[in-house]
């Protein structure tokens, strides 16, 4: 019997003004161990030079194809990326994370393991702007029927993380371009895993096998507005089960805390006001519990976050590199 080819993965990466980070995105991706990948760079009306670099990697591995659109998001650039896809199966990866060389196979093999999942999760570490390790996050891990869980919190943890089938994505009507459209954008992600999650099991990877990059300048800063994002979100999973809402309220409570908690340990508490009315628009009591059990904590543990970054988060090298690159 002939031997089976391997799995194709689809792998789509959406960058906007990325020049910066793509580079060593796409060698995370290209040193992949599992080697069947279709890699798809959406170009979203970037400005610099991300598209040049992209085509840099196109040019000598021809697994990456790079597709142009004008600036629509995050969610409208995965859209475009997936319904070009070839694949039964999808990777995601923002144009600044990276990938542990056996990221795609390790989940591969989860899925695998179980076949009625249709979405498989890996865990992840925090890495700065030279790629160093900053936090080895140690959340907890759920697989099977998650929807209750994700209605309390995003433990998947960000949008680099899954690989998701097509009939998981098409059930799901693919990522939300509304939030961005109501000035809501930053919770695509736990928007499209809630959705997934009403209809199919996830698995799990073991293993931080995403390195999640966090500066103060990118999409996910703008805390009030994540807030904002989140509440679109429950607002949405609300409409659809409404016998969830102690989960949503439980949820948007550990939302607003961590929030407030991550103005104030990353030294930026101009977004302290904003998220503060943002609280206060379901109730002004909850907004000063929050603010006066977290902001205190957070000063406390603001020293402890003062070492030095760890090791660089470990990529692999790639076949062959761009020459100017």
């Amino acid at each position: 019997m002939p031997e089976q080819p391997p799995e194709l993965v689809t792998v789509v990466i959406p960058a906007y003004n990325a020049a910066g980070t793509i580079d060593e995105t796409l060698r995370s991706v290209r040193a992949q161990t599992h080697r069947a990948l279709e890699i798809l760079v959406v170009d979203d009306g970037s400005s610099d030079a991300t598209a040049a670099i992209a085509q840099r990697h196109a040019a000598i591995d021809e697994r990456i194809t790079v597709l142009r659109t004008p600036n629509g998001g995050v969610a409208a650039a995965r859209n475009h990326g997936w319904r070009h896809g070839r694949a039964d199966l999808f990777a995601f990866v923002d144009a600044d994370d990276l990938w542990a060389p056996d990221k795609t196979e390790r989940q591969l093999a989860a899925l695998h393991a179980m076949p009625e999942a249709q979405l498989v999760y890996s865990g992840y570490v925090i890495i700065d702007e030279a790629s160093r390790i900053t936090l080895e996050w140690e959340g907890v891990r759920w697989q099977g029927d998650v929807l209750d869980r994700l209605l309390v919190e995003n433990f998947v943890g960000n949008g680099s993380a899954v690989i998701v089938t097509r009939r998981a994505l098409e059930d799901a009507g693919g990522f939300e371009p509304a939030l961005r459209a109501a000035n809501a954008g930053g919770c695509e992600d736990i928007l499209f895993y809630s959705r997934v999650a009403e209809r199919h099991p996830f698995a799990l990877a073991p293993g931080k096998l995403i390195g999640y990059r966090y500066i103060d300048n990118n999409m996910s800063s703008d805390l009030a507005r994540m807030l904002r994002s989140w509440r679109l979100v429950q607002a949405e999973m609300a409409s659809r089960h409404p016998d969830r809402q102690a989960f949503m309220d439980q949820g948007f409570e550990r939302f607003a805390r961590w929030l407030v908690r991550r103005a104030v340990l990353i030294g930026q508490p101009r977004h302290l006001p904003r998220l503060y009315a943002e609280i206060a628009r379901t109730s002004h009591v909850q907004a000063v519990r929050i603010f006066a059990g977290e902001v205190p904590r957070a000063m406390r543990d603001r020293p402890r976050l003062s070492k030095d970054p760890g090791p660089r988060f470990s990529i692999g090298t790639p076949e062959t590199l761009p020459a100017t690159a």
